[in-house]
């Protein structure tokens, strides 16, 4: 629900990579697949959250009649006695549209201009709502106010993790200013925690906004656009390359294999496919490349319009596919002008071709936050464990409790041990925000650049421990929600 992106056009294309060549794995895919849309703007105010607008990147919002909404009675005061907070349930599922379409300016014109009806659409984010812990606040019956938890899997660093998504948040304007968003973050958090949810992301609408609710920057966008003179010379392979449906399953064995191998990469399942693919139109196509005995090792899904060759999205498990793929792309050089498309890889990729005067750009782009440090931090895949070692790290975090205090952290016997404790002890002390704790775990930015920037306070002698124990790997996160 990120604004309906098929009104604003294909503007989130991404680049996968894996420098490693495995055979696909079997098994069943994890489910389910998030909303597309999240964060909200603050109020002008006091930094309640507002009805969300478009991201940049996404252009435009629909104009026209939006849904209609119910306005609080005129001439009174509404005080937070008049509300109650409740979970959503099939029965509150019209209002939950509403204020969605609302919030997005989605009028029943504009749906009807692209082909879609009111039921086509209701129909095809029920089954999101289904799967999702939706909470809101209710003003004399009537929905004012929502946020939708969506369950996921993500890997952090090699280990597949429970997560909980953070979308769906919406106030009608009418409501703001009374820290009713404010509340359902707060019982968010609860409620991933009950889950084991350990870590939660989202894909923000306001950076301040959400670190004032404990989320940090964990990944950056890199977009690129190259000129069709400067598309890399054929490299030669031993496989090749196939044009196939866009749900063909080989497509989705080499994401899965993929996303098992990368930090910070959500685990696709059958409903993230088919929300992947609702708001595509039928000029996408997909192509797999093959390795000489057959085992699908990569794949490109891409669209052409006005000469430019626009990538969804790239994936490849060794050096054998990406050069296959660019290969594939390069062949089209008598029908375009030049390749655009997103690195999520937190690299630039210039460095990569021959004439690396490309044009590249970066903005931040996911979001996370750590719900349960003593859970998440005995589930980390430090990179050593050393039993003489022990860290006491005092940290706070205004929006969940049970997060502020000092852990202390040890290994023994192959395990890591988090434990609260009241009172300092022997081990190295370090103070820090669940915000920087979880960008620093998380690989984003290193112990020493947020030593040096004054996020962390501790003893200098510790950074070079740090350094060496947390894994230097960036987390890589492309979709959308």
């Amino acid at each position: 629900y990120s604004g309906f992106p098929h009104l604003s056009g294909r503007h989130c294309m991404r680049i996968l990579h894996k420098q490693q060549h495995l055979p696909p794995l079997e098994g069943a895919r994890l489910e389910p697949h998030p909303f597309r849309g999240a964060g909200v703007p603050p109020d002008e105010r006091d930094g309640a959250p507002l009805v969300p607008v478009a991201r940049p990147e996404r252009g435009s919002a629909a104009q026209g009649t939006a849904a209609p909404h119910r306005e609080a009675p005129s001439g009174k005061d509404v005080g937070t006695e008049a509300f109650e907070l409740r979970q959503l349930g099939e029965e509150d599922f019209e209002e939950f549209e509403a204020l969605l379409r609302y919030a997005f300016q989605v009028s029943t014109s504009e749906m009807a201009r692209i082909g879609w009806s009111d039921m086509e659409m209701k129909q095809s984010k029920m089954p999101i709502f289904e799967a999702s812990h939706v909470m809101g606040w209710f003003y004399k019956g009537h929905l004012a106010s929502q946020i939708v938890i969506y369950p996921m899997e993500v890997n952090i660093q090699g280990e597949i993790c429970k997560m909980g998504g953070i979308t769906g948040v919406a106030t009608y304007p009418e409501y703001t200013g009374r820290g009713l968003i404010h509340s359902l973050i707060g019982k968010s958090l609860e409620y991933m925690r009950s889950q084991q949810q350990i870590v939660s992301y989202l894909c923000p609408y306001s950076i301040p906004l959400y670190r004032k609710h404990g989320w940090e920057i964990v990944s950056d966008k890199m977009t690129f656009a190259i000129k069709d003179t400067q598309l890399p010379k054929r490299h030669p392979v031993d496989g090749q390359i196939e044009r196939v449906d866009i749900e063909c399953e080989d497509l989705h064995r080499v994401y899965k294999y993929f996303a098992l191998q990368e930090h910070g990469a959500l685990i696709r399942g059958k409903l993230e496919w088919e929300e992947y693919w609702r708001w595509d139109s039928d000029d996408v196509m997909a192509a797999v490349y093959y390795s000489a005995d057959g085992k699908p090792l990569g794949y490109v899904i891409y669209y052409i319009e006005n000469e430019v060759f626009s990538i969804k999205e790239m994936v490849y498990l060794n050096q054998e596919a990406k050069y296959g793929i660019w290969n594939y792309i390069s062949a089209h050089f008598s029908m375009i002008t030049k390749v655009e498309g997103a690195n999520y890889t937190g690299e630039p990729i210039a460095f990569q071709f021959e004439d690396s005067e490309i044009d590249e750009s970066i903005q931040p782009y996911a979001m996370a936050r750590i719900v349960d440090v003593q859970r998440f931090i005995e589930q980390y895949s430090f990179q050593f464990e050393d039993p003489k070692l022990t860290l006491e790290l005092e940290v706070s975090d205004i929006m969940a409790p049970w997060n502020n205090g000092i852990f202390h952290v040890s290994w023994r016997d192959g395990r890591t041990f988090c434990e609260k404790v009241s009172t300092w002890s022997t081990g190295h002390r370090l103070s820090l925000d669940i915000k920087t704790l979880t960008t620093m775990l998380m690989g984003y930015k290193r112990p020493t650049y947020l030593y040096n920037n004054d996020r962390i306070d501790m003893d200098y002698h510790l950074l070079k421990t740090l350094e060496t124990l947390i894994p230097p790997d960036k987390p890589y996160f492309s979709d959308y929600f």
